[in-house]
């Protein structure tokens, strides 16, 4: 089957992203934060929070990885990997309408953790769609597309879910019905715009095949886990900022409306990234993907260490735009290198690997709130949790540049 090359069939490829990304920009930062405030006291949001989404998260580093090995391999006469991702997307809803509705702290979780696993379930599949169809020459600017398609989500999720929680009640039933709405239409639009050769008559895959994906070698492809690993200790070093900039608006810049304002917050990240992310694959494809990622994590690791030293939200917004113009930088980068040393015949199960550093990065990232709750109550009024996140973030991203140069490319 002949690959895309035309922005048209790139769009369409990619639209998934846009409902997976609006998703969970919409729960991780918003939503999650606001419910648990119904259920748990005040001194104990950071640790209850960061249990919650670090327990979700370990279950997406097994999954990814499971169903990008599986798609590698499935048989059907519509693909590969369109079913697997429809699979899952049917599974989400269940599981959204759990959260929606939930009657407590035991269906909240219930919740969380089914969409982690039917959400990942989808996306480890739904990875492997941009190798197997795109031509090589374009994979910068597909990954581009994908960035900023998953960036714009965030924007509007961020913009929505803050206006549409309600401050007092915190009830997430209406954003969540716009969530299920805006997810049925992306992910329709892939699965009938993008086609994929039929793989029934092809030989079905043997468990103990499928058994033997897990036992995992670095001497393997040893530049797509020094990637890895790099890739991991940059978003350990940013992830926690999504998960707690509503409890720090909250404590430390006590903004009004805190839902309300950490939107506007991820919205002017965001638009950081989408400026930077609309021009980052057209930088990958021309210098380098390693040159860009670390342009990346320099601008990012500037960002942080600026977040220390702000004392309004005005500040904090301008501040957040340049953290949000290294983030963009490196997403669409590091995306791109890592489809461009992926091996073609296992691009799902080695793209999979690849939420070992994201979700991995993620779930260890919400191990921060334990800590920050502690140092907050250590030293009342001074908030060093906070600053600790930040701090530690700058080191993470720091050491990813480190990593960075342990990144052998070889041409194809």
């Amino acid at each position: 089957m002949k690959k895309i090359t035309s922005l048209r069939q790139m769009l369409l490829l990619n639209s998934a992203w846009i409902g997976t990304s609006f998703m969970w920009n919409s729960l991780h930062p918003l939503i999650l934060p606001a419910m648990l405030l119904k259920f748990v006291p005040d001194a104990q949001k950071n640790t209850t929070l960061g249990i919650l989404l670090f327990s979700g998260l370990t279950i997406a580093i097994f999954v990814q990885p499971f169903s990008g090995y599986l798609s590698d391999h499935w048989t059907s006469r519509w693909g590969r990997r369109r079913p697997l991702v429809l699979l899952g997307i049917l599974f989400n809803f269940i599981f959204l309408s759990c959260i929606a509705w939930a009657g407590g702290l035991a269906w909240l979780f219930i919740g969380y953790i089914g969409l982690q696993l039917s959400s990942n379930l989808a996306q480890g599949a739904l990875q492997g769609l941009m190798p197997d169809r795109v031509a090589p020459e374009r994979m910068g600017q597909a990954a581009a597309i994908k960035a900023f398609m998953d960036m714009a989500s965030l924007v509007a999720a961020a913009l929505l879910a803050g206006r549409l929680l309600d401050p007092v009640t915190h009830d997430a039933s209406m954003i969540i019905v716009i969530v299920m709405v805006v997810l049925a239409i992306a992910v329709t639009i892939t699965l009938v715009g993008t086609a994929e050769e039929p793989t029934h008559d092809h030989p079905r895959m043997k468990i103990s095949e499928l058994l033997s994906q897990f036992r995992l070698d670095p001497r393997e492809n040893p530049a797509y886990w020094w990637l890895t690993g790099e890739r991991a200790l940059f978003l350990l070093g940013v992830y926690a900022l999504q998960s707690f900039a509503q409890y720090y608006l909250q404590d430390v810049l006590q903004v009004p409306n805190p839902v309300k304002q950490a939107g506007t917050l991820l919205a002017s990240i965001t638009v950081g990234i989408i400026i930077l992310v609309l021009i980052g694959g057209w930088l990958t494809d021309k210098f380098g993907a390693k040159r860009i990622i670390l342009a990346g994590s320099l601008l990012s690791m500037v960002g942080l260490v600026l977040m220390m030293l702000v004392h309004d939200m005005s500040m904090l917004t301008v501040v957040a735009s340049i953290f949000g113009a290294g983030v963009g930088l490196f997403m669409t980068s590091n995306w791109a290198l890592a489809n461009q040393i992926a091996p073609q015949g296992e691009a799902g199960k080695y793209l999979g690997l690849t939420n070992l550093a994201t979700a991995g990065a993620g779930a260890l990232a919400r191990l921060e709130g334990p800590l920050i709750d502690t140092l907050n109550h250590a030293y009342p009024g001074q908030w060093l949790g906070y600053m600790g996140m930040f701090a530690f973030g700058t080191i993470c991203v720091m050491a990813s540049m480190v990593l960075l140069n342990r990144v052998t490319i070889k041409v194809k």
